[in-house]
């Protein structure tokens, strides 16, 4: 697809190992705008964008498991040991190509693997039953 540039209207969105965190921008806000949960995003020649809580914290980002996602072309679920989100679950996911090299990561702050899901069952026994009768509802 090419795009009119000369049309103010029109704005494409192009992806590669050399993307700025400018070219990232749009990507970075419309996932934090759906999830509202911190996003991380780096293409792989170029640092990227830390955004929380509606606002980019930093436009010059790179994190230690975004790296490794870029550098080993994985998913990775992990709790990292250094950086800004040390200690916290994060998943980052390797944006590739069509060809399915590995041009740049995107990751966000885990909150599956954050709760605790058998004490919520513990302190809120009656959650199984408000599921169960949920369930037959919808039948």
């Amino acid at each position: 697809m090419e795009c009119n540039s000369e049309n103010k209207e029109t704005f494409c969105l192009k992806i590669c190992a050399d993307s700025t965190s400018e070219d990232l921008e749009p990507i970075a806000q419309a996932i934090h705008t759906l999830l509202g949960i911190p996003i991380t995003i780096r293409s792989m020649n170029h640092k990227g964008i830390r955004m929380e809580r509606g606002n980019i914290i930093d436009r010059n980002y790179t994190g230690p498991v975004l790296e490794e996602a870029i550098r080993t072309n994985t998913v990775i679920r992990t709790v990292p040991s250094e950086g800004v989100y040390r200690g916290k679950s994060v998943v980052v996911a390797p944006i590739r190509t069509l060809d399915g090299g590995a041009i740049g990561a995107i990751g966000v702050v885990d909150l599956v693997a954050a709760l605790d899901i058998l004490s919520m069952f513990r302190e809120y026994p009656g959650i199984i039953d408000e599921v169960e009768e949920s369930r037959k509802r919808m039948k």
